[in-house]
């Protein structure tokens, strides 16, 4: 797995968690390495880092 996402608040974390959810993106979150504090980082398979990354782009547009 591979960091894919550090969203900036949980409702972001949601709205990606979401979008990998709906397209069947496997993912897995885990706590910010330095302080452990705030929304949870968003890995992914490295073999789906382009995919998912390509949601996230078609979402922001």
């Amino acid at each position: 797995m591979a960091l894919f996402y550090d969203p900036k608040d949980n409702a972001e974390q949601k709205r990606i968690e979401s979008i990998l959810s709906e397209n069947g993106i496997d993912y897995e979150l885990h706590a910010e390495p330095v302080t452990g504090q705030g929304p949870l980082q968003i890995f992914v398979s490295e073999s789906d880092l382009t995919q998912a990354g390509k949601l996230i782009f078609h979402q922001k547009r």
